[in-house]
């Protein structure tokens, strides 16, 4: 795997991301070098959540159809309520996610977004967090749910909240930068 600064990270959402769960990742990995594109159902824009109310609209990058897991060395999927909601029900976008973990690259999920994950099949047997109220979702999917800022298992991270955006962004470099050696560990 690249080190972060030659790396591409495909971030995966629609309406109704959580605002900073999506921003701050995407900030924070620009900074660090990466290239990093906001990949969503449609061109255009999608608007966010911001605590109580809508968000600001965030400029889409590529749109799903034209895009695939190959063109990426990694998957971040921010939460919210709707976003992973919307995109659960879509057959491409949980495509995409099982695209990565077929091909062995890193995905990091937050907050609501181990659902999309549970949807792929990807929890079964793995350690895992998420938001609080979607726990028993993880754990009907097979997971050994923690609650812990961030949770590595491999090379898939998972983190609960906002709050734990810096861990979680961490956690997206040292798996970029680990790459396959964090898999065959795992297995």
């Amino acid at each position: 795997m690249p080190a972060i600064e030659r790396s591409r990270i495909a971030i995966l959402a629609t309406h109704g991301f959580e605002q900073s769960e999506l921003e701050v990742p995407l900030q924070k990995l620009r900074e660090k070098g990466a290239t990093v594109d906001v990949v969503s159902l449609e061109a255009g824009e999608i608007k966010g959540w911001d605590e109580r109310d809508w968000g600001a609209p965030v400029t889409v990058d590529r749109v799903l159809a034209d895009t695939r897991p190959a063109d990426y060395d990694a998957l971040v999927l921010p939460g919210g309520q709707i976003n992973p909601d919307l995109l659960r029900v879509e057959t491409d976008a949980i495509d995409f996610i099982k695209g990565f973990d077929r091909a062995g690259k890193p995905i990091a999920a937050i907050c609501h977004a181990p659902w999309l994950l549970a949807e792929a099949g990807l929890l079964k047997g793995r350690r895992a967090t998420s938001y609080h109220s979607i726990r028993t979702d993880v754990v009907n999917a097979g997971a050994t749910w923690s609650d812990e800022s961030v949770v590595r298992d491999g090379l898939l991270a998972t983190s609960r909240n906002p709050g734990d955006l810096d861990a979680f962004v961490a956690a997206i470099v040292e798996m970029v930068e680990e790459g396959g050696s964090a898999r065959e560990a795992a297995e």
